[in-house]
């Protein structure tokens, strides 16, 4: 990146070091094989589904001398549906992984999504592609898309691209669809003898991946931090002008996690948890009386204004 052609923000931004958990940190890592987690339901309908992939031991990144291949690799990277910030750090992570473990390594990303995968449609990333866009925002580097990778063609297709380019794993950066999709692919390709690994990388800011192996997917902490300035400012609006109720939709088509974070942070006056909503069985009618209630309480008291947060799941 050419300093003098950017600001001094954007090249103290640029200049940022993100954190890495320690074991990344030494010059010798080493995986392990450790325990078979087998899903708590739907267990024969699962291994029905994916018989060549079920079963699988964790695996667990140390410090150590594991004896990692040095050698060259080719790997894929896809950023797949909505952007969060931290999508481009974590290819960045990735190219200076494998450049650090062999110089001859090269990264490919595929544009436009994953169906860049199976039509094709890819770039070798650089040094000045990754540097242009270390610690920004966006998924702009390569673009990002929301098809699927479930038919028979398109299956085939990821199949002769990583032929084509002689990769030996694919990244997929992406929320529960995604990872769904990167599911579909990892068992079409043990069914086929396909030499390449794919790799599930949780992205998603409605924070519904998390589970007691996956502590958060990046995207959540900043959706949930952006927005609770903005509901905090119009909960400091609405106060001010004492007149005016404001309901705002948030993100969050299945899982109502970022209005819970957000109302957690700013105490809103009234906050739907499409959730709560299902558990209990509550009609729009319910919830449009449950709101009527406390209108009419705040009014009562004399305030006549609020905020109400409306998840977009609901």
């Amino acid at each position: 990146m050419k300093t003098e052609s950017v600001s001094p923000l954007q090249q103290a931004r640029a200049s940022y070091q993100p954190k890495t958990p320690l074991a990344f940190r030494s010059s010798q890592l080493r995986v392990l094989e450790t325990e078979v987690v087998l899903p708590e339901s739907d267990r024969d309908e699962i291994q029905g589904q994916f018989p060549n992939t079920f079963g699988k031991p964790l695996v667990e990144i140390s410090e150590g001398d594991g004896n990692l291949n040095s050698s060259p690799l080719v790997v894929g990277v896809v950023l797949s549906g909505g952007p969060a910030a931290g999508g481009h750090n974590a290819i960045a992570g990735l190219y200076d992984a494998l450049k650090k473990a062999n110089p001859r390594s090269k990264l490919y990303g595929f544009t436009g999504g994953p169906k860049g995968v199976f039509t094709g449609k890819y770039k070798e990333l650089n040094d000045a592609t990754i540097d242009a866009h270390r610690n920004t925002g966006g998924f702009d580097m390569i673009g990002s898309g929301r098809d699927k990778i479930e038919t028979a063609e398109q299956l085939a297709g990821c199949k002769k691209t990583m032929a084509e380019l002689g990769a030996s794993a694919l990244v997929v950066i992406g929320g529960d669809d995604s990872n769904t999709n990167a599911a579909i692919l990892a068992e079409y390709f043990q069914a086929e003898k396909v030499p390449v690994q794919v790799i599930g990388l949780p992205k998603t800011i409605d924070g519904d991946m998390r589970n007691e192996y996956i502590e958060a997917s990046f995207g959540f902490d900043s959706a949930a931090r952006t927005y609770a300035e903005l509901v905090g400012n119009i909960c400091r609006d609405a106060r001010s002008a004492r007149k005016y109720y404001h309901f705002v939709k948030l993100m969050g088509r299945s899982a109502s996690h970022v209005p819970l974070e957000v109302a957690l942070q700013v105490q809103p006056n009234y906050t739907i948890i499409s959730e709560e909503v299902e558990a209990r069985s509550i009609s729009f009618s319910g919830i449009v009386e449950e709101i009527v209630d406390m209108v009419i309480k705040r009014s009562e008291a004399g305030k006549n204004y609020g905020v109400v947060l409306v998840p977009e799941g609901l």
